[in-house]
């Protein structure tokens, strides 16, 4: 898993002068720049998986960080009443319907978990699909979601609702990766407010993140921990 970089023609002048501090940046991303970052990332999509898996997409939606510093992410908590990985951090997301597209999917579930209403134009991009150990291949869907209504979480399915500044995701400790006997392969975690996130969920923004750097890093291969594998 190493990251290669995408053209850098595409690069905003702007991640030139903050390339050693990418924190301070993403302060000063904006629709046009994540679209044309999203444009250049090669993405890798899993057409014919060797073993049969459930499609599934997820967003990332983007939004303004509180006081308008900056654009941020929603990510969610799962409601306490849901049968699977309840209580769990999430990007809003679920399994594709028949003969849905995963931009579809994604859409329709933000619209079902978030009440935000986005349409075809306010995708930015698509990101590599990830495999977990649960059976679903996800697919990341990048959505311009700043100037929408404020979300208002379905209590259903969510218990609560954040926004990630891009300036935290793109902090030099923001994610580690970490060795389990279960596994040869790196288990990836992103810290935030004193908790950890796992993969899936951290993997596909540790992505996102890295899409935001100019490089083409993959994260098929990071590992999920234990209690994420059923």
């Amino acid at each position: 898993m190493h990251g290669a970089p995408v053209a850098s023609e595409v690069f905003p002048q702007a991640l030139l002068l903050y390339s050693g501090c990418m924190s301070q940046f993403a302060d000063h991303l904006t629709r046009p720049s994540i679209a044309e970052l999203c444009a250049a990332f090669p993405r890798l999509a899993e057409s014919e998986p060797a073993v049969a898996l459930k499609r599934a997409a997820v967003a990332i939606a983007l939004v303004e960080r509180d006081h308008g510093h900056g654009p941020a992410l929603l990510l969610t908590r799962r409601s306490a009443r849901l049968r699977a990985h309840a209580f769990q951090w999430a990007l809003p997301g679920g399994r594709c319907d028949a003969g849905e597209t995963a931009t579809e999917a994604a859409l329709r579930e933000l619209q079902e978990e978030l009440n935000l209403e986005l349409a075809a134009t306010d995708v930015l991009g698509v990101l590599d699909d990830y495999p977990t150990r649960s059976g679903y291949l996800i697919t990341p869907v990048v959505a311009w979601a700043a100037g929408h209504p404020p979300p208002r979480p379905n209590p259903d399915e969510v218990d609560s609702v954040y926004r990630i500044s891009l300036a935290d995701i793109m902090a030099d400790d923001a994610f580690d990766f970490v060795r389990i006997p279960e596994s040869d392969r790196r288990v990836v975690r992103f810290r935030y407010d004193g908790d950890y996130m796992h993969a899936p969920t951290a993997a596909l923004i540790y992505q996102f993140r890295e899409v935001l750097a100019g490089r083409a890093t993959r994260v098929a291969d990071l590992e999920q921990p234990v209690f994420a594998w059923k």
